[in-house]
C-alpha cells in the first residue's frame, strides 16, 4: 500500500510501505478515507523531534473498517469508523480512571502512546491507505453515514482536532457561559478551541495570530480576531474590553477570564517576528489573565527540542512566570487530550446539527498531494487544514 512518510528535513515522500494486518484478535484494519495533516506532525517535519526516514506520518483518520481479529464485539467489515489519536487497551489503571491518553499498557516506554509519531511507540501512521488499530473495540468509534457523505470533514476532526479544541476548552480553561476567553493561536487547533468556547457559553472570544487568512476564519467562526502585527496582543485586548464598558465593580479586572495556548514552544518572539521564542504565550498569558482566572496549555511543549531557540533548552526545561500565576491564583492546566471522554458526545452533536468542526478545512486532495501541502503548511500560507483522501 502506498503512505506518506518522513524523508528528511521538510522533506516527505509517498511510497510503498508494508500493508497492515491483524495480529492479535482484537486488531482490526480500517481503510483511511480521510485523514489530515496536524500542526504537531510538523514537530516532525521540522526536524525537531529526531524522527527517522521512513517513519508513516499522521494520526487523525477517519475511514472504513476491512478485517477485524476473532475476539473483537463491536465492529465488523464494512463499519464505518473515527480512530482517535491516542491509542489505549482500555482497561489498565489509567484508562479504567478514563485517562486514555496516558494508557499504561499500548507503550512498553512510558504512558501514552499514538499513531505515527516519534516517542509515542511502535505504530505506523494514519496518512496511508489502510491502518492497523490494536484493541478495535476501544479504539473504534462508530458514526453513521457514508465515505464522502456531508459528514466526512466534520467526522475526521473526531480524531483529533475538534476533541483537542474542546479539551482545551472545555477540561484545561473551564470555559463556562459568560466566561471571557482568549485564544493565542488560530491554527486548527486554536481555532476549534475558540469554536468549542463559543459553544460552551462564552460572551467573548478572542483569537490572537499574524496570518491573514487564520484570523479571518476566526472570525467567520464568531470570535474577534486580535493580530499581534498591529501591536502586544494583550493591550489590544485589554483596549478591546474597555471599548465595550467593564461592568460596574470590574474596573480592575481588564483582562480576561481564561486563555488558551494554541501554539507551544514554536511561538513567535514578538519582538523579533521572523525568530522563535517558546515562552512567548506563556508570558503573554500571565499578563492578560484575570486573577482567578486559568489558562490551558494545548501547544505542545516537547521534553526533547533538537534545535531549541529563545526561551526554549534541548530538554524541555522552560522558564515561566510561576511568580505571577501564584500572585493571581490562576490554575495552570496542561495535557494531551483523553480522546474517548469526548468523541461519543461530539460525535453526537455534531450529527445532531450542533457542531460543524469542519467548518475549517481549507484544502482537500490525494496523498499525492502530501508534499505540496506539508510545504506550505509549514510556511503558514494559505493551507489551514488540509485533508487527504487515500
Amino acid at each position: 500500500m502506498r503512505g506518506v512518510v518522513y524523508r528528511d528535513v521538510r522533506s516527505v515522500d509517498v511510497c510503498e510501505v508494508p500493508e497492515p494486518t491483524v495480529q492479535e484478535e482484537t486488531d482490526a484494519v480500517v481503510q483511511v478515507t480521510s485523514t489530515a495533516l496536524c500542526g504537531t506532525d510538523l514537530h516532525m517535519y521540522d526536524g525537531r523531534t529526531g524522527a527517522q526516514p521512513g517513519l508513516v506520518l499522521g494520526h487523525e483518520p477517519l475511514g472504513v473498517v476491512v478485517r477485524v481479529g476473532s475476539a473483537v464485539q463491536t465492529v465488523r467489515p464494512g463499519t464505518r469508523v473515527v480512530v482517535p489519536t491516542h491509542l489505549f487497551c482500555g482497561v489498565c489503571a489509567m484508562c479504567a480512571r478514563g485517562l486514555s491518553a496516558l494508557c499504561l499498557r499500548a507503550r512498553p516506554g512510558g504512558p501514552g502512546a499514538a499513531y505515527g509519531y516519534v516517542g509515542m511507540g511502535p505504530y505506523p501512521g494514519a496518512q496511508a491507505e489502510l491502518l492497523r488499530v490494536p484493541w478495535a473495540d476501544a479504539n473504534c468509534l462508530p458514526v453513521p453515514g457514508e465515505p464522502g457523505d456531508a459528514y466526512e470533514d466534520d467526522f475526521v476532526l473526531l480524531a483529533d482536532a475538534f476533541v483537542t479544541g474542546w479539551h482545551a476548552a472545555a477540561t484545561l480553561a473551564d470555559v463556562h457561559a459568560g466566561d471571557t476567553v482568549a485564544v493565542f493561536g488560530a491554527g486548527t487547533i486554536g481555532l476549534l478551541a475558540a469554536y468549542s468556547a463559543g459553544l460552551l457559553g462564552a460572551r467573548t472570544v478572542y483569537s490572537v495570530d499574524h496570518v491573514d487568512a487564520r484570523l479571518n476564519k476566526a472570525e467567520e467562526l464568531g470570535a474577534v480576531p486580535i493580530d499581534f502585527r498591529q501591536g502586544d496582543p494583550v493591550e489590544q485586548i485589554r483596549a478591546d474590553r474597555a471599548r465595550d464598558g467593564l461592568p460596574l465593580g470590574e474596573e480592575k479586572l481588564p483582562g480576561v477570564d481564561k486563555v488558551i495556548d494554541a501554539v507551544g514552544f514554536q511561538a513567535h518572539d514578538r519582538a523579533h517576528p521572523d525568530r522563535e521564542r517558546a515562552d512567548q504565550v506563556l508570558a503573554d498569558a500571565a499578563r492578560l489573565v484575570d486573577p482567578g482566572g486559568a489558562i490551558a496549555v494545548a501547544g505542545v511543549y516537547p521534553e526533547k527540542d533538537l534545535t531549541p531557540q529563545a526561551g526554549g533548552t534541548s530538554d524541555g526545561h522552560l522558564n515561566a512566570p510561576w511568580g505571577t500565576f501564584f500572585a493571581k491564583g490562576v490554575a495552570v492546566r496542561f495535557g494531551r487530550t483523553h480522546d474517548r471522554r469526548y468523541t461519543r458526545l461530539l460525535r453526537d452533536l455534531v450529527t445532531a446539527g450542533r457542531a460543524r468542526p469542519g467548518r475549517i478545512i481549507t484544502h482537500h486532495g490525494s496523498l499525492d498531494d502530501a508534499p505540496d501541502f506539508y510545504r506550505r503548511f509549514d510556511q503558514r500560507q494559505d493551507v489551514i487544514k488540509a485533508v487527504l483522501h487515500p
